[in-house]
């Protein structure tokens, strides 16, 4: 076996370089495969997501892994999602989900209660609130909504009772290949649009609606590639009530 000296003395003489020089030279190849190694296991791979999502906002990448088609059966989540929905009209959902906080504080908590009781002067008011998309037939678009959703909670016994009667109680997994085989409507969105117009809300559009129902589960359009595919439609999305004064 070699000293440290000798293996110097070999190397150098070996390469013709000086012993520092001849060393590196020696070692490098060995290095270079360490520190891939290394490198390789510190950077886990990124989880393969629908196309949609883009790589460089975590908090829309959330929204995805955590939120976008599981099923939700919580009423004050149905509203929610139906103002949010409503409020996209023309613009993009990053647009309104940066704001979605801004929203809540708008909306009562997405209470749709307190929403009903709004009066024209606190609506007009939400005119000049930076936090939200400040379009006039939107935002006095929640107020009509609200009273529509409390009626039809009165005549089902839930919001959730009666929407969900539209995919017959159970998820639709569609299992898209590419996004262009994600449909912006379908007749089951076209029928709960119309439905819903009956009863007096706006911006409830069939497409509009069909991006609804993806977002709170009645539609599963993961991609197969996508690691939510499986997983998200056996999920339920049950958020708590939280309080908010005003």
């Amino acid at each position: 076996m070699l000293s440290s000296r000798n293996f110097l003395t070999a190397v150098t003489v070996g390469s013709g370089k000086g012993p520092f020089e001849s060393v590196c030279i020696h070692l490098y190849p060995r290095l270079k495969c360490f520190l891939k190694k290394l490198t390789s296991s510190a950077m886990p791979k990124p989880l393969p997501r629908c196309p949609w999502v883009p790589a460089d906002k975590p908090y829309y990448a959330a929204y995805h892994d955590t939120e976008w088609g599981v099923p939700v059966h919580d009423d004050r989540r149905h509203f929610e999602m139906l103002i949010l929905e409503g409020a996209q009209a023309g613009l993009s959902w990053d647009t309104i989900l940066k704001r979605r906080d801004g929203y809540r504080q708008a909306f009562k908590g997405f209470d749709p209660q307190k929403v009903a009781r709004l009066t024209d002067a606190e609506l007009e008011a939400l005119m000049t609130d930076p936090g939200i998309i400040r379009h006039r037939l939107k935002i006095f678009s929640a107020r009509k909504n609200a009273r529509a959703f409390l009626a039809i909670q009165k005549e089902f016994g839930s919001f959730d009772a009666y929407v969900w009667r539209f995919v017959g109680g159970q998820p639709r997994v569609n299992r898209p290949k590419t996004m262009r085989e994600v449909p912006a409507r379908t007749g089951q969105s076209d029928a709960l649009s119309k439905d819903l117009k009956k009863r007096g809300m706006s911006f409830v559009g069939s497409t509009i609606l069909y991006a609804y129902m993806q977002a709170i589960g009645m539609v599963n359009d993961h991609t197969p590639d996508c690691f939510r595919a499986e997983a998200a439609s056996v999920q339920n999305l049950q958020i708590p009530a939280v309080h908010h004064p005003g």
